[in-house]
Protein backbone atom coordinates (compact mmCIF):
# COMPACT_ATOMS: atom_id res chain seq x y z
CA UNK A 1 0.00 0.00 0.00
CA UNK A 2 1.17 3.53 -0.76
CA UNK A 3 0.54 6.18 1.89
CA UNK A 4 0.93 9.93 2.27
CA UNK A 5 1.63 11.02 5.84
CA UNK A 6 1.38 14.76 6.63
CA UNK A 7 2.49 16.24 9.96
CA UNK A 8 3.54 19.65 11.21
CA UNK A 9 6.53 18.12 12.99
CA UNK A 10 8.62 15.02 12.30
CA UNK A 11 11.54 13.97 14.47
CA UNK A 12 14.47 14.26 14.17
CA UNK A 13 13.99 17.25 11.85
CA UNK A 14 11.41 19.08 14.00
CA UNK A 15 9.76 18.21 17.29
CA UNK A 16 7.86 19.88 20.10
CA UNK A 17 6.23 16.81 21.62
CA UNK A 18 4.87 13.34 21.06
CA UNK A 19 3.54 14.10 17.57
CA UNK A 20 7.08 14.48 16.28
CA UNK A 21 8.01 11.07 17.69
CA UNK A 22 4.93 9.40 16.19
CA UNK A 23 5.54 11.02 12.79
CA UNK A 24 9.04 9.55 12.83
CA UNK A 25 8.27 6.08 14.14
CA UNK A 26 4.90 5.12 12.64
CA UNK A 27 5.91 5.64 8.97
CA UNK A 28 9.10 3.68 9.60
CA UNK A 29 7.08 0.81 11.12
CA UNK A 30 4.66 0.86 8.18
CA UNK A 31 7.57 0.64 5.76
CA UNK A 32 9.04 -2.25 7.75
CA UNK A 33 5.69 -4.02 7.30
CA UNK A 34 5.91 -3.59 3.52
CA UNK A 35 4.15 -0.31 2.72
CA UNK A 36 5.57 2.69 0.84
CA UNK A 37 5.23 5.97 2.74
CA UNK A 38 5.83 9.59 1.74
CA UNK A 39 6.06 11.90 4.76
CA UNK A 40 5.55 15.64 4.23
CA UNK A 41 6.35 18.37 6.76
CA UNK A 42 7.41 22.04 6.66
CA UNK A 43 11.03 23.10 6.42
CA UNK A 44 11.34 25.36 9.44
CA UNK A 45 14.17 27.88 9.65
CA UNK A 46 16.13 25.80 12.13
CA UNK A 47 16.24 22.69 9.90
CA UNK A 48 19.52 22.15 8.12
CA UNK A 49 18.10 20.08 5.29
CA UNK A 50 21.45 19.20 3.74
CA UNK A 51 22.85 18.03 7.07
CA UNK A 52 19.89 15.64 7.40
CA UNK A 53 20.59 14.22 3.96
CA UNK A 54 17.96 16.11 1.94
CA UNK A 55 18.52 17.39 -1.56
CA UNK A 56 16.44 20.02 -3.40
CA UNK A 57 14.04 18.60 -5.96
CA UNK A 58 14.15 19.87 -9.52
CA UNK A 59 10.38 20.21 -9.55
CA UNK A 60 8.54 22.70 -7.33
CA UNK A 61 4.99 22.44 -6.07
CA UNK A 62 2.49 25.25 -6.22
CA UNK A 63 0.02 26.09 -3.44
CA UNK A 64 -2.45 28.95 -3.99
CA UNK A 65 -0.15 30.48 -6.56
CA UNK A 66 3.02 30.20 -4.50
CA UNK A 67 5.69 28.01 -6.05
CA UNK A 68 7.78 26.36 -3.38
CA UNK A 69 11.02 24.45 -3.28
CA UNK A 70 10.74 20.89 -2.04
CA UNK A 71 13.57 18.94 -0.43
CA UNK A 72 13.51 15.16 -0.42
CA UNK A 73 15.30 12.29 1.27
CA UNK A 74 14.66 8.69 0.29
CA UNK A 75 15.46 5.63 2.37
CA UNK A 76 14.08 2.59 0.56
CA UNK A 77 10.27 2.77 0.60
CA UNK A 78 10.31 5.75 2.98
CA UNK A 79 10.55 9.22 1.44
CA UNK A 80 10.59 12.45 3.43
CA UNK A 81 9.66 15.77 1.86
CA UNK A 82 10.24 19.22 3.36
CA UNK A 83 8.22 22.01 1.74
CA UNK A 84 9.61 25.54 1.89
CA UNK A 85 7.91 28.85 2.42
CA UNK A 86 10.30 31.54 3.58
CA UNK A 87 7.74 33.81 5.20
CA UNK A 88 5.63 31.09 6.83
CA UNK A 89 8.36 28.69 7.90
CA UNK A 90 11.87 29.53 6.77
CA UNK A 91 12.07 32.76 8.74
CA UNK A 92 10.77 31.19 11.96
CA UNK A 93 12.86 29.78 14.79
CA UNK A 94 9.90 28.02 16.37
CA UNK A 95 7.24 25.64 15.14
CA UNK A 96 4.00 27.20 16.36
CA UNK A 97 5.36 30.23 18.22
CA UNK A 98 8.19 31.67 20.24
CA UNK A 99 8.70 32.87 23.84
CA UNK A 100 5.39 31.42 24.98
CA UNK A 101 3.32 33.16 22.29
CA UNK A 102 1.82 31.57 19.19
CA UNK A 103 2.50 33.11 15.81
CA UNK A 104 -0.36 35.34 14.72
CA UNK A 105 -0.55 33.82 11.24
CA UNK A 106 -0.70 30.14 12.20
CA UNK A 107 -4.00 29.65 10.36
CA UNK A 108 -2.50 30.93 7.11
CA UNK A 109 0.73 29.00 7.66
CA UNK A 110 -0.85 25.60 8.09
CA UNK A 111 -3.63 26.10 5.56
CA UNK A 112 -0.85 26.75 3.05
CA UNK A 113 1.02 23.67 4.27
CA UNK A 114 -2.09 21.49 3.82
CA UNK A 115 -2.36 22.59 0.19
CA UNK A 116 1.36 22.12 -0.44
CA UNK A 117 1.32 18.62 1.08
CA UNK A 118 -1.54 17.56 -1.19
CA UNK A 119 0.37 18.78 -4.25
CA UNK A 120 3.32 16.48 -3.52
CA UNK A 121 1.82 13.22 -4.89
CA UNK A 122 1.09 14.61 -8.36
CA UNK A 123 4.44 16.41 -8.50
CA UNK A 124 6.53 13.37 -7.59
CA UNK A 125 4.61 10.43 -8.97
CA UNK A 126 2.90 9.09 -5.84
CA UNK A 127 -0.56 7.49 -5.88
CA UNK A 128 -1.42 7.11 -2.18
CA UNK A 129 -4.36 4.94 -1.23
CA UNK A 130 -4.57 6.74 2.12
CA UNK A 131 -3.69 10.26 3.24
CA UNK A 132 -2.93 10.21 6.97
CA UNK A 133 -3.32 13.60 8.69
CA UNK A 134 -2.28 14.56 12.21
CA UNK A 135 -3.79 17.16 14.56
CA UNK A 136 -5.21 20.54 13.69
CA UNK A 137 -2.32 21.86 11.53
CA UNK A 138 -3.15 19.25 8.85
CA UNK A 139 -6.89 18.85 9.53
CA UNK A 140 -8.00 21.17 6.71
CA UNK A 141 -6.49 18.73 4.21
CA UNK A 142 -9.41 16.35 4.88
CA UNK A 143 -11.78 18.92 3.37
CA UNK A 144 -9.34 19.96 0.63
CA UNK A 145 -8.94 16.33 -0.44
CA UNK A 146 -12.67 16.04 -1.06
CA UNK A 147 -13.13 19.41 -2.77
CA UNK A 148 -9.97 20.86 -4.29
CA UNK A 149 -8.54 17.44 -5.24
CA UNK A 150 -11.70 15.58 -6.17
CA UNK A 151 -10.50 15.19 -9.77
CA UNK A 152 -6.76 14.98 -9.08
CA UNK A 153 -5.60 11.68 -10.68
CA UNK A 154 -3.02 11.23 -7.93
CA UNK A 155 -5.54 11.62 -5.10
CA UNK A 156 -9.03 11.06 -6.50
CA UNK A 157 -9.24 7.56 -5.01
CA UNK A 158 -7.40 8.34 -1.77
CA UNK A 159 -9.17 7.98 1.57
CA UNK A 160 -8.29 10.11 4.58
CA UNK A 161 -7.42 9.24 8.17
CA UNK A 162 -7.25 11.99 10.77
CA UNK A 163 -5.44 11.30 14.06
CA UNK A 164 -6.15 13.33 17.18
CA UNK A 165 -2.99 13.48 19.26
CA UNK A 166 -4.41 16.03 21.71
CA UNK A 167 -7.95 17.37 21.43
CA UNK A 168 -7.13 20.38 23.60
CA UNK A 169 -5.25 22.04 20.73
CA UNK A 170 -7.89 22.71 18.09
CA UNK A 171 -6.60 25.53 15.87
CA UNK A 172 -9.21 28.15 16.79
CA UNK A 173 -9.11 31.42 14.84
CA UNK A 174 -11.25 34.40 13.88
CA UNK A 175 -13.89 33.60 11.26
CA UNK A 176 -12.75 36.68 9.34
CA UNK A 177 -9.82 34.58 8.10
CA UNK A 178 -12.07 32.37 5.95
CA UNK A 179 -11.48 34.33 2.70
CA UNK A 180 -7.74 34.64 3.40
CA UNK A 181 -7.55 30.86 3.69
CA UNK A 182 -9.42 30.39 0.43
CA UNK A 183 -12.40 28.79 2.15
CA UNK A 184 -16.04 29.29 1.05
CA UNK A 185 -18.42 30.77 3.60
CA UNK A 186 -20.77 27.81 3.24
CA UNK A 187 -18.10 25.78 5.03
CA UNK A 188 -18.55 28.01 8.08
CA UNK A 189 -21.45 26.33 9.84
CA UNK A 190 -22.22 23.81 12.60
CA UNK A 191 -21.60 20.93 10.20
CA UNK A 192 -18.37 22.49 8.98
CA UNK A 193 -15.62 24.48 10.67
CA UNK A 194 -17.68 26.85 12.84
CA UNK A 195 -17.36 26.47 16.61
CA UNK A 196 -18.86 29.10 18.93
CA UNK A 197 -18.58 31.74 16.23
CA UNK A 198 -14.95 31.01 15.43
CA UNK A 199 -13.08 29.08 12.77
CA UNK A 200 -12.03 25.70 14.20
CA UNK A 201 -9.59 23.83 11.96
CA UNK A 202 -9.72 20.65 14.07
CA UNK A 203 -13.36 20.32 13.06
CA UNK A 204 -12.36 20.00 9.40
CA UNK A 205 -10.58 16.76 10.24
CA UNK A 206 -13.34 15.48 12.50
CA UNK A 207 -16.12 16.27 10.02
CA UNK A 208 -14.55 15.34 6.69
CA UNK A 209 -11.99 12.57 7.26
CA UNK A 210 -13.08 9.08 6.25
CA UNK A 211 -11.76 7.69 9.53
CA UNK A 212 -10.72 9.29 12.82
CA UNK A 213 -8.20 7.78 15.19
CA UNK A 214 -6.76 8.81 18.48
CA UNK A 215 -3.82 7.47 20.39
CA UNK A 216 -5.39 5.13 22.96
CA UNK A 217 -8.68 3.25 23.35
CA UNK A 218 -9.56 4.92 26.65
CA UNK A 219 -8.92 8.41 25.28
CA UNK A 220 -11.18 7.52 22.33
CA UNK A 221 -13.98 6.92 24.83
CA UNK A 222 -13.15 9.93 26.98
CA UNK A 223 -13.35 12.45 24.13
CA UNK A 224 -16.94 11.43 23.37
CA UNK A 225 -17.99 12.66 26.84
CA UNK A 226 -18.71 16.24 27.92
CA UNK A 227 -15.91 15.96 30.50
CA UNK A 228 -13.25 14.93 27.99
CA UNK A 229 -14.52 16.21 24.66
CA UNK A 230 -13.30 19.83 24.89
CA UNK A 231 -16.61 20.97 23.44
CA UNK A 232 -16.43 18.65 20.44
CA UNK A 233 -17.91 15.58 22.10
CA UNK A 234 -21.20 15.92 20.19
CA UNK A 235 -19.47 15.73 16.82
CA UNK A 236 -17.30 12.87 18.03
CA UNK A 237 -20.33 10.94 19.26
CA UNK A 238 -21.97 11.48 15.88
CA UNK A 239 -18.89 10.01 14.21
CA UNK A 240 -18.30 7.28 16.79
CA UNK A 241 -18.59 4.64 14.07
CA UNK A 242 -15.52 6.10 12.38
CA UNK A 243 -13.53 6.69 15.61
CA UNK A 244 -10.85 4.21 16.70
CA UNK A 245 -8.32 4.30 19.54
CA UNK A 246 -4.93 2.85 18.61
CA UNK A 247 -2.15 2.97 21.19
CA UNK A 248 1.05 4.71 20.25
CA UNK A 249 4.17 2.60 20.32
CA UNK A 250 7.74 3.43 21.19
CA UNK A 251 10.92 3.18 19.18
CA UNK A 252 12.24 -0.02 20.72
CA UNK A 253 15.68 0.50 19.22
CA UNK A 254 16.11 4.04 20.56
CA UNK A 255 14.66 3.09 23.95
CA UNK A 256 16.48 -0.13 24.80
CA UNK A 257 18.25 -0.37 28.18
CA UNK A 258 20.50 -3.12 26.85
CA UNK A 259 22.10 -0.85 24.23
CA UNK A 260 21.08 2.77 24.93
CA UNK A 261 24.13 4.94 24.12
CA UNK A 262 23.05 7.58 26.64
CA UNK A 263 23.58 5.23 29.59
CA UNK A 264 26.71 4.54 31.60
CA UNK A 265 25.69 0.88 32.07
CA UNK A 266 23.28 -1.48 30.34
CA UNK A 267 20.79 -4.02 31.64
CA UNK A 268 17.88 -6.25 30.70
CA UNK A 269 15.30 -8.44 32.42
CA UNK A 270 17.90 -11.12 33.18
CA UNK A 271 20.72 -8.82 34.29
CA UNK A 272 19.54 -5.92 36.46
CA UNK A 273 22.88 -4.94 37.98
CA UNK A 274 23.33 -2.29 35.29
CA UNK A 275 20.23 -0.47 36.50
CA UNK A 276 21.78 -0.03 39.94
CA UNK A 277 24.87 1.41 38.25
CA UNK A 278 22.64 3.79 36.24
CA UNK A 279 21.04 4.96 39.48
CA UNK A 280 24.39 5.71 41.09
CA UNK A 281 25.52 7.58 37.99
CA UNK A 282 22.30 9.61 37.85
CA UNK A 283 22.54 10.57 41.52
CA UNK A 284 26.07 11.79 40.91
CA UNK A 285 25.04 13.74 37.79
CA UNK A 286 22.17 15.45 39.61
CA UNK A 287 24.14 16.18 42.78
CA UNK A 288 22.08 13.84 44.94
CA UNK A 289 23.64 11.62 47.62
CA UNK A 290 24.60 8.26 46.14
CA UNK A 291 22.37 6.02 48.23
CA UNK A 292 21.08 2.75 46.87
CA UNK A 293 18.67 2.33 49.80
CA UNK A 294 16.63 5.46 48.98
CA UNK A 295 13.99 5.04 46.26
CA UNK A 296 14.49 7.58 43.49
CA UNK A 297 11.29 9.04 42.00
CA UNK A 298 11.32 10.91 38.69
CA UNK A 299 9.21 13.18 36.54
CA UNK A 300 10.11 14.14 32.96
CA UNK A 301 7.85 16.22 30.76
CA UNK A 302 6.13 19.50 30.09
CA UNK A 303 5.24 21.55 33.15
CA UNK A 304 1.70 22.08 31.89
CA UNK A 305 -1.81 21.87 33.33
CA UNK A 306 -2.38 18.56 31.54
CA UNK A 307 0.47 16.82 33.35
CA UNK A 308 -0.74 17.12 36.94
CA UNK A 309 2.16 19.29 38.06
CA UNK A 310 -0.15 21.05 40.53
CA UNK A 311 -0.66 17.70 42.29
CA UNK A 312 3.09 17.15 42.49
CA UNK A 313 3.67 20.63 43.93
CA UNK A 314 0.90 20.13 46.48
CA UNK A 315 2.41 16.79 47.47
CA UNK A 316 6.02 18.08 47.63
CA UNK A 317 6.02 19.03 51.35
CA UNK A 318 5.13 15.47 52.32
CA UNK A 319 7.33 13.86 49.66
CA UNK A 320 10.38 15.78 50.85
CA UNK A 321 9.76 14.55 54.42
CA UNK A 322 9.95 10.93 53.33
CA UNK A 323 13.06 8.81 52.82
CA UNK A 324 13.24 9.23 49.08
CA UNK A 325 14.77 11.32 46.32
CA UNK A 326 12.98 13.11 43.48
CA UNK A 327 14.39 14.16 40.09
CA UNK A 328 12.48 16.52 37.78
CA UNK A 329 13.32 17.43 34.17
CA UNK A 330 11.03 19.70 32.20
CA UNK A 331 9.91 23.19 31.30
CA UNK A 332 6.64 25.04 30.93
CA UNK A 333 4.73 27.39 33.21
CA UNK A 334 7.15 29.90 34.62
CA UNK A 335 5.56 29.93 38.10
CA UNK A 336 5.86 26.14 38.32
CA UNK A 337 9.45 26.20 37.14
CA UNK A 338 10.25 28.74 39.87
CA UNK A 339 8.34 26.79 42.54
CA UNK A 340 10.25 23.60 41.74
CA UNK A 341 13.59 25.41 41.67
CA UNK A 342 12.87 27.06 45.01
CA UNK A 343 11.93 23.70 46.54
CA UNK A 344 15.18 22.22 45.19
CA UNK A 345 17.18 24.97 46.91
CA UNK A 346 15.56 24.06 50.24
CA UNK A 347 15.77 20.29 49.79
CA UNK A 348 18.96 19.81 47.78
CA UNK A 349 19.66 16.36 49.20
CA UNK A 350 16.18 15.12 48.29
CA UNK A 351 15.14 17.07 45.18
CA UNK A 352 17.00 17.80 41.93
CA UNK A 353 15.37 19.99 39.28
CA UNK A 354 16.60 20.64 35.76
CA UNK A 355 14.60 23.16 33.71
CA UNK A 356 14.63 22.62 29.96
CA UNK A 357 14.95 19.47 27.92
CA UNK A 358 17.94 17.19 27.51
CA UNK A 359 17.39 13.99 25.49
CA UNK A 360 20.35 12.19 27.02
CA UNK A 361 19.38 13.12 30.55
CA UNK A 362 15.80 12.00 29.88
CA UNK A 363 17.14 8.54 28.98
CA UNK A 364 19.39 8.46 32.05
CA UNK A 365 16.51 9.43 34.33
CA UNK A 366 14.33 6.67 32.90
CA UNK A 367 17.14 4.18 33.47
CA UNK A 368 18.26 5.37 36.90
CA UNK A 369 14.95 6.07 38.63
CA UNK A 370 12.97 3.53 40.63
CA UNK A 371 9.51 5.09 40.21
CA UNK A 372 8.16 7.47 37.56
CA UNK A 373 5.34 9.95 38.30
CA UNK A 374 2.63 10.70 35.72
CA UNK A 375 -0.36 12.10 37.64
CA UNK A 376 -1.93 13.58 34.49
CA UNK A 377 -5.20 15.47 34.46
CA UNK A 378 -5.71 13.87 31.05
CA UNK A 379 -3.33 11.89 28.84
CA UNK A 380 -4.20 10.93 25.25
CA UNK A 381 -1.56 8.19 25.27
CA UNK A 382 1.65 9.11 27.03
CA UNK A 383 5.07 7.80 26.14
CA UNK A 384 7.06 8.20 29.32
CA UNK A 385 5.16 5.45 31.12
CA UNK A 386 6.06 3.14 28.21
CA UNK A 387 9.72 4.15 28.40
CA UNK A 388 9.58 3.59 32.16
CA UNK A 389 8.13 0.11 31.83
CA UNK A 390 10.83 -0.85 29.35
CA UNK A 391 13.56 0.49 31.66
CA UNK A 392 12.29 -1.25 34.78
CA UNK A 393 11.13 2.03 36.32
CA UNK A 394 7.75 1.47 37.93
CA UNK A 395 5.09 4.02 36.86
CA UNK A 396 2.80 5.83 39.30
CA UNK A 397 -0.05 7.08 37.12
CA UNK A 398 -3.59 8.41 37.18
CA UNK A 399 -6.27 6.22 35.63
CA UNK A 400 -6.88 8.28 32.47
CA UNK A 401 -6.38 7.88 28.73
CA UNK A 402 -3.42 5.86 27.61
CA UNK A 403 -2.14 5.57 31.18
CA UNK A 404 -5.18 3.44 32.03
CA UNK A 405 -4.55 1.30 28.95
CA UNK A 406 -0.86 0.63 29.55
CA UNK A 407 -0.27 0.42 33.32
CA UNK A 408 -1.86 -2.39 35.34
CA UNK A 409 -2.37 -1.56 39.00
CA UNK A 410 -0.51 -3.77 41.46
CA UNK A 411 -2.96 -6.15 43.13
CA UNK A 412 -0.90 -6.57 46.30
CA UNK A 413 0.22 -10.02 45.33
CA UNK A 414 1.70 -11.09 41.98
CA UNK A 415 0.01 -9.01 39.29
CA UNK A 416 0.47 -5.46 38.09
CA UNK A 417 3.09 -3.25 36.46
CA UNK A 418 2.62 -0.02 38.42
CA UNK A 419 0.54 1.96 40.89
CA UNK A 420 -2.65 3.57 39.64
CA UNK A 421 -4.93 6.11 41.32
CA UNK A 422 -8.20 7.67 40.19
CA UNK A 423 -9.09 10.86 42.06
CA UNK A 424 -7.39 14.05 40.92
CA UNK A 425 -6.13 15.15 44.31
CA UNK A 426 -2.75 15.20 46.10
CA UNK A 427 -3.80 12.65 48.69
CA UNK A 428 -4.57 10.06 46.02
CA UNK A 429 -1.15 10.61 44.45
CA UNK A 430 0.56 10.31 47.81
CA UNK A 431 -1.30 7.08 48.56
CA UNK A 432 -0.11 5.57 45.28
CA UNK A 433 3.47 6.68 46.02
CA UNK A 434 3.25 5.19 49.52
CA UNK A 435 2.17 1.85 48.03
CA UNK A 436 5.20 1.98 45.76
CA UNK A 437 7.57 2.77 48.62
CA UNK A 438 6.22 -0.15 50.63
CA UNK A 439 6.78 -2.62 47.80
CA UNK A 440 10.24 -1.17 47.15
CA UNK A 441 11.36 -2.54 50.52
CA UNK A 442 10.57 -6.09 49.32
CA UNK A 443 13.34 -6.48 46.75
CA UNK A 444 12.12 -9.83 45.46
CA UNK A 445 8.60 -8.52 44.78
CA UNK A 446 10.01 -5.27 43.42
CA UNK A 447 12.26 -7.00 40.90
CA UNK A 448 9.34 -9.20 39.83
CA UNK A 449 7.27 -6.07 39.09
CA UNK A 450 10.17 -4.52 37.19
CA UNK A 451 10.53 -7.61 35.04
CA UNK A 452 6.79 -7.77 34.28
CA UNK A 453 6.94 -4.26 32.88
CA UNK A 454 10.15 -4.83 30.97
CA UNK A 455 8.71 -7.93 29.29
CA UNK A 456 5.80 -6.04 27.70
CA UNK A 457 5.85 -5.32 23.97
CA UNK A 458 4.99 -1.68 23.25
CA UNK A 459 6.92 -1.49 19.98
CA UNK A 460 5.48 0.29 16.96
CA UNK A 461 5.15 -2.99 15.04
CA UNK A 462 1.94 -3.88 16.89
CA UNK A 463 0.44 -0.41 16.56
CA UNK A 464 1.40 -0.16 12.89
CA UNK A 465 -0.48 -3.37 12.16
CA UNK A 466 -3.63 -1.85 13.68
CA UNK A 467 -3.25 1.13 11.36
CA UNK A 468 -2.70 -1.16 8.38
CA UNK A 469 -5.94 -2.99 9.22
CA UNK A 470 -7.72 0.36 9.34
CA UNK A 471 -6.23 1.46 6.00
CA UNK A 472 -7.24 -1.82 4.35
CA UNK A 473 -10.77 -1.48 5.65
CA UNK A 474 -11.07 2.00 4.12
CA UNK A 475 -9.63 1.10 0.74
CA UNK A 476 -11.64 -2.11 0.35
CA UNK A 477 -14.99 -0.39 0.73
Amino acid sequence: MELLFAASEVAPFSKSGGLGDVAEALPAALVAAGDAVAVVSPRYGFIDAAWHGFTPCERAVRARGDATTVWSRRRGRLTHYLVEHDRFFGSRRGLYGEHGHEYGDNAERYAWFCRAALEVPAAFGHRPAVVHLNDWPTALAAWLLRHEHATDPALARARSVFTIHNLSYQGSFSKELMPALGLPWELFGPDGVEFHGRLNLMKAGLAYADAITTVSPTYAREITTPEGGAGLDGLLRARAGQLTGILNGIDASAWDPSSDPHLTAHFDTHHLAGKAACKRSLQEELGLPERADLPLLALVGRLADQKGIDLVLAALPELTRRDLQLAVLGSGRRDWEEALQQAARHHGSRLAVRIGFDEGLAHRIEAGADLFLMPSRFEPCGLNQLYSLRYGTVPVVRRVGGLADTVEDFDGWRNGTGFVFTDYEPRALLTAVRRGLELYRDKRAWHAMMRRGMALDHSWARSAERYRELYRGLTER
